[in-house]
């Protein structure tokens, strides 16, 4: 018997989509979550709050590999070294953590880069702690998820005038390729920080907010709104970019697509 997969943020945007392609691939699954969920056949369910480190022992105990998804836009530097301590005498040979392109380019150095763009130091401290853990490792850097930026331009769209970052493009990827490419890492060696994975497409918000809006026939003014900061003009220039990894299959436009069509064939009003 392989010994266990843990993933952490298994009920999560991606990692639910992981849970089941390391199910698909033969392999024996254990989800940690704060709060005890029945998981369906085959998923083993283990209690655990990685913010303080309670109950992170017994999850980890005999996890051969561990895939790391749990992520909020602040504290992952901690979360992760709380796991890491636990992982280290469980004897895990392999960790595998997710990331973001650009958190090495993205600045943190003034009060309103980090209020604002936060997320990317949070994910650099935390990819510290892995490469620092004398475990055996494996990073992955993706762009923003097409769930993610859904849920801001849906959010936006509700307002009488969306506003929007000037200049500031993404490079979304679909959630499910990242997963995939996840799942492959964790069945293959610890590889250390591996090329990045980015969508095929570049779009300011805006655009991406003008599809959902075309997509859902609705009609808002958008304002852009130039963003101050270092950190705001690296994103100008490109830093959470990949346009030399742009390997992702699926574009915003099929995504919406796919997403909205549900909503439409039964008559309803999308989120």
């Amino acid at each position: 018997m392989e010994a266990p997969v843990l993933v952490t943020g298994g009920t999560g945007t991606l990692g639910r989509l992981v849970v089941p392609r390391l199910q698909a691939a033969g392999r024996e699954v254990r989800v940690l979550s704060r709060q005890h969920r029945e998981l369906g056949m085959g998923i083993e369910a283990v209690t655990g709050d990685l913010a303080t480190g309670e109950g992170i022992d017994a999850a980890v105990a005999g996890a051969g590999t561990i895939v790391h998804c749990a992520g909020t836009s602040k504290g992952d530097e901690v979360k992760t070294a709380h796991l890491v301590r636990a992982a280290k005498p469980a004897g895990t040979r392999h960790l595998v953590f997710i990331s973001v392109v650009g958190a090495d380019r993205v600045p943190q150095t003034g009060r309103l880069d980090r209020l604002l763009f936060g997320y990317f130091g949070n994910k650099l401290a935390a990819e510290a702690v892995v490469a620092g853990s004398g475990l055996p490792w494996t990073t992955l850097r993706a762009t923003q998820f097409f769930d993610l930026m859904y849920l801001t331009v849906s959010w936006l769209a509700r307002l009488p005038v969306a506003p929007a970052p000037a200049g500031i493009r993404f490079q979304p990827v679909d959630t499910g390729e990242v997963a995939e490419r996840l799942v492959e890492l964790a069945l293959g060696p610890p590889s250390g920080l591996v090329p990045d994975l980015a969508g095929p497409r570049t779009y300011e918000l805006a655009d991406l907010l003008r599809g959902y809006l075309r997509a859902t026939h609705r009609h808002r003014p958008i304002l852009p709104v130039p963003v101050p900061g270092r950190a705001a003009g690296a994103l100008r220039a490109g830093a959470n970019l990949a346009p030399d990894r742009a390997v992702g299959r699926r574009t915003w436009e099929e995504f919406l697509d796919d997403r909205l069509r549900p909503a439409a064939q039964a008559g309803g009003s999308p989120a």
